[in-house]
């Protein structure tokens, strides 16, 4: 039941997620954050019945950081509708040996999903089936070994952040799958999803949340003396 929740109020409940751990119970049927969090729920607030959480937006089982819940029917759909319109801003962290040949820049590739191999293909050209991926990156750090980017993601495909950056040969540290040439000693990837930006959906309030990187000692060494305060400061 360890969780590290960083927001809640009547109708979100947010969580930096850890590595292996599922969004939304699968075919695996191992616990989900879903199920631990409704469980939560259900003891905190003494509920009798069943705990109503809706599944807003999913992250790859090996990547960490913030995912937010809903607690009610109407917060659900209207998150759902501000995902589906892009109003939401999503902002990632991930660690890369090759830093891109450009510093800053922008990724537009047609990205198409083989489901048999759970893998993402990104293309220069549409190919039959593709759908357009499209972020925003910039090197923010550097390490003598190590690269750390920072990503805007303006549209959610599968794999897409993974498959993008292995598309310009900047594979995400530990990513078997998408090119990197070795695992990562905790069996995930170091892609993070660092911030989610919105407005309420029943407020109409600003919200962001921020997740802290996991603590290991090369994210430590990327994020020493860039606090919290500073991060909402600078954006």
């Amino acid at each position: 039941m360890e969780m590290d929740i960083i927001y809640e109020d009547n109708h979100l409940i947010a969580v930096n997620k850890k590595v292996s751990e599922l969004v939304q119970g699968d075919k695996t049927g191992d616990v989900s954050l879903d199920a631990k969090l409704k469980e939560f729920l259900k003891k905190k607030y003494n509920k009798p019945g069943n705990v109503f959480l809706g599944v807003v937006h999913r992250l790859d089982r090996p990547v960490t950081g913030v995912v937010v819940y809903a607690k009610t029917s109407k917060a659900l759909s209207r998150m759902n509708q501000m995902f589906r319109e892009k109003e939401v801003s999503k902002m990632y962290w991930a660690i890369v040996k090759e830093p891109p040949k450009d510093l800053s820049g922008e990724l537009r590739h047609f990205i198409i999903r083989d489901r048999s191999k759970n893998k993402s293909y990104s293309h220069d050209k549409l190919v039959q089936g593709a759908k357009e991926g499209w972020l925003d990156y910039k090197l923010v750090n550097k390490s003598e070994n190590y690269c750390l980017l920072e990503i805007d993601l303006h549209t959610g495909r599968h794999h897409q952040i993974r498959s993008q950056l292995s598309k310009i040969g900047c594979p995400v540290k530990g990513d078997l799958k998408y090119g990197f040439p070795r695992s990562n000693k905790n069996g995930g990837i170091s892609l993070h999803a660092r911030a989610l930006s919105f407005s309420h959906p029943i407020k109409k309030e600003p919200v962001r949340l921020i997740a802290e990187p996991p603590d290991e000692r090369l994210w430590n060494i990327f994020c020493e003396g860039r606090s919290l305060e500073d991060e909402k400061m600078r954006r």
